[in-house]
Order: C-alpha cells, then structure tokens, then sequence
C-alpha cells in the first residue's frame, strides 16, 4: 500500500492506497520540520494517524509513501524522511517534497504548464510536466502572497478602516466579528500568526461578494496575481508573449482559489489565459497522479 500526504502547518490530509486502487483518507494536525523536530513529527504521526489507519494495515504494509508540505525545504526534507522512516519500517520508498511540487502534479500530472496555490498564503511556479523549472518568489503576505486570503483579508480591512468602502459595511463588519479598531490592531501587529488572523477575516468577501465594492476588491485583489506574478512566466520584461509558454494551462489549488473560482475564472478569461482546473485540495489530484505507483 502506498501513503500520500498532503500537509500544511494545521492539517495533514492523508491517503492510504491499496494495489486496486481505493482510498481511504485521514486528518491529523499539521506537519511541518520547519517548526517540528524529527521526534516531534514521529510522535505526531504515532499518536494520530496510526490509531486511524491501524486496522486497515492487515491488507498489508505501507510500503511507498509521497508526502508533500510546507516547509519542506531541501534543508529539512532529511529529517522528515527519517521521521516516516522510523514510523512505517516497512516502506521502502519514502520521498518528501514541497507544497509546490504537489501542486504541480495534482493539477498537471505529467503535462506542462503553470500551477498556483491561493489559499492562506500564495505561490506559482513553471512547470516542464516533470519538474519545476521557474518559480516567482512568493515573499510573504507583508511583500507578496497576492492573490492569497492573508493579503486579500489584509486589504480588505485597510480600505474599511481607512474608509475606502462605504459606512454601512464597515459597520456590518465591526459588528459581525466583534471587533474595534484597537482589536484588529492588537491581532495584527502583536498575536502570533497575523496571515492567518487576516486570512480568516476575508471570509467576510465571500458573504458579501454580491456588493459591488467587494466584487471589485477580489477582482483587483486577483488581478494583482496576474500582473505581479503570472505574466512572468508568459511574458519577456519588455512585454513579448514567450513562444515556449504560449496556450500553457494555469491551474489553481486552495481554498482562495476555489471558493472564488468564478471571480478568478473571470480576472484569467479576461487576460487571455487558460484555466486547466481549480481544485480546493491537491489530494484529489495526487491520487490520480500516484496510482501506478500503488499497482507495483
């Protein structure tokens, strides 16, 4: 049986493949060797996915396992493999990449093409359908991250506060989440994970995506990615179409990206590129693109 992981600093979302291809999915907390220990990553995964899956393992041994998450930088892939290893004895391939590569093979498999993620953070790279060949740099939700809920959340609170929106919305927004000026402070320049604080606020888009303002918030909010980071991979400096990447599909994986898919739909139609898919979670595809691997 082969094991695919899919894993951000809150969830993990697992999937245990057996050789006729179905799948059986599990959730623990997040895992990330950017902030965990290789103990710390094998004690998560004995206390949590194991109780999970252990009464489907008498089919037989996990033998592959793919994992792919934030924070697995060649710098710490090692000790996150190290930590699987001690875990499941009995895999023989156990192979650890980024967030990024998942996306890639989730939404392209073997084709090439452009892959993003918008969900609480933002990132894209060039993809030759076996590997990345060009990556704009993300820089965080304070320099970059456009296109994602943090920096969507964080705009959207700027124009309220700053009274870019109308009076009635910035108080409908007070009032619905509880919340003063001092408040919004307070959690975004001294609590722990701002992005996070920010990104969790932009739901706020979504329920009153009907308001006009809001519609042209999130449209500009997207078309921001595009001009900042997508032209790049089709465009010279000077504004020439690059031949190698003409007609190349563009997919997308997040929660961004999908609860907002018709908007972001519209913003690529409206620049002249090509949508491969949308998908909320990269599982979905990843299966697809690991089956064989469970077959052997």
């Amino acid at each position: 049986m082969i094991l695919i992981a899919d894993s951000g600093s809150t969830k993990t979302h697992w999937c245990l493949m057996s050789a006729n291809g179905e799948c059986s999915e599990f959730f623990t907390d997040g895992i990330n060797p950017f902030y965990q220990t290789s103990d710390a990553i094998k004690n998560s995964i004995s206390n949590q996915l194991l109780p999970q899956i252990g009464h489907l393992m008498w089919v037989g041994p996990v033998t592959k396992i793919y994992f792919y998450g934030a924070g697995c930088t060649p710098e710490k892939i090692p000790q996150l493999v190290y930590a699987l290893q001690a875990v499941f004895k009995q895999a023989t391939i156990v192979e650890v990449y980024s967030d990024m590569v998942g996306a890639t093979r989730a939404l392209l498999g073997h084709k090439p093409g452009v892959a993003c993620i918008l969900g609480t953070g933002s990132n894209s790279c060039l993809y030759d359908g076996e590997k990345m060949v060009r990556n704009v740099p993300a820089l965080g939700y304070i320099l970059g991250d456009e296109g994602s809920g943090a920096v969507l959340g964080k705009r959207l609170v700027a124009d309220l506060l700053k009274n870019q929106l109308t009076e009635e919305l910035k108080q409908k927004f007070l009032t619905q989440y509880n919340l003063t000026q001092a408040d919004i402070i307070e959690h975004v320049y001294r609590q722990p994970f701002p992005n996070r604080y920010l990104a969790g606020l932009s739901k706020f888009c979504n329920e009153n995506i009907d308001n006009p303002l809001i519609y042209k918030l999130v449209y500009d909010h997207f078309d921001q990615f595009v001009i900042r980071n997508l032209r790049q991979y089709f465009e010279t400096e000077d504004g020439a179409e690059r031949e190698e990447t003409k007609n190349m599909p563009v997919g997308f994986v997040g929660s961004i990206a999908f609860y907002y898919r018709e908007i972001l739909q519209k913003v690529l139609d409206d620049n002249g590129y090509k949508v491969a898919q949308i998908l909320q979670d990269p599982v979905e595809g990843l299966k697809a693109y690991h089956r064989e691997d469970a077959m052997d």
